[in-house]
């Protein structure tokens, strides 16, 4: 689209600048509550708050401090939490068969959650590092990360999830065909109504570092997960993928990480204009927060600053570690 501009003095953009209300007149992208999801970390024991060193302010959570955490997010009105768990490593093994234990920690914080604040929204992270002995996302075989077998093992893990109460499930694993797999499982068993967000862009990133530290997957990971995980040079590979998620039945798509592939994000909203979200990644966060802690940023400016970016590229909602902080700066009008 070619625009035509006319001269100064008959086309000043300062005139919609003067003051608060012309510049909310003019606004073209708005940030709100309603798109923000806040993944929580949630551990063994009984009324615990674990900080999480290299996440400032993020902490892992014993069960009934995640209902704490989902009647906080209801009061401040966000939508959906994600939970992950930090998985005791005497229970990650080669088998991953924790993964779709119905006791696990995942499955018993979706049903704690569901009965204390049935109208909080669960996603699942379906991926087996957090119940690896090797730390990736699939089985390994003879240091090979196997594609079809994981699927198996995944879509166990998915019909867990999805009998406990989770009412979106977010495959973050990166196999190829496992959106197929478990649309056909859940449609089988009767969890007709469970939404898939498919991590269907998820790059071989240096930005989660923290994440991993959060549920105890660095010591254990062998290698790196280049062979299953998006190059970060390739965008084109990106919108095959999302193209085949959402034929396989994903109902909504990820861009992972999410300020360093805003572009990935914008092309995928323009080309097929599915609900689109993005994942603010721990090292996202903990650059913000580091930053602020420093004095050298304003960290809040920067926080909705960062929010508002995901929205103007094409985002639905975002996965941000911020969300309650983000909430509150919107309620009070700082945002």
């Amino acid at each position: 689209m070619r625009l035509t501009v006319a001269p100064t003095p008959i086309s000043r953009f300062r005139r919609l600048r003067k003051s608060a209300s012309l510049r909310a007149l003019a606004q073209e992208t708005t940030l709100s509550v309603n798109d923000l999801i806040w993944p929580v970390f949630v551990r063994d024991g009984n009324n615990l708050r674990e900080p999480i060193a290299s996440m400032p302010g993020v902490e892992r959570r014993s069960v009934d401090q995640v209902v704490r955490a989902a009647e906080e997010a209801a009061e401040l009105g966000i939508p959906a939490l994600c939970l992950f768990p930090y998985t005791d490593p005497a229970k990650r093994t080669e088998d991953c068969a924790e993964a779709w234990n119905p006791d696990n920690l995942a499955n018993r914080a979706i049903r704690a959650i569901k009965a204390a604040v049935p109208e909080i929204a669960v996603m699942t992270d379906v991926a087996l590092d957090p119940y690896n002995a090797h730390g990736h996302d699939g089985l390994v075989q003879d240091g090979c990360i196997l594609n079809d077998e994981t699927i198996e093992a995944l879509v166990k893990m998915s019909l867990a999830q999805a009998e406990s109460g989770a009412d979106i499930l977010g495959p973050s694993d990166m196999m190829d065909g496992r959106i197929g797999a478990m649309r056909a499982a859940l449609e089988a068993a009767g969890h007709k109504d469970v939404a898939i967000m498919s991590y269907a862009a998820k790059y071989a990133s240096a930005f989660y570092g923290p994440f991993r530290d959060a549920v105890g997957a660095t010591a254990a990971l062998k290698g790196d997960k280049k062979t299953y995980q998006m190059n970060p040079a390739n965008s084109d590979e990106a919108m095959r993928l999302i193209e085949r998620d959402l034929a396989e039945g994903a109902d909504m798509v990820m861009v992972k990480p999410g300020m360093a592939y805003l572009d990935i994000i914008h092309r995928a909203k323009t080309i097929f204009g599915a609900p689109t979200y993005a994942y603010q990644v721990s090292g996202e966060y903990a650059m913000i927060k580091a930053a602020a802690q420093n004095g050298w940023i304003d960290g809040e400016r920067v926080m909705l600053e960062s929010l508002m970016a995901f929205r103007r590229a094409g985002c639905d909602g975002v996965l941000t570690y911020f969300a309650p902080e983000a909430a509150r700066a919107i309620r009070d009008g700082r945002a």
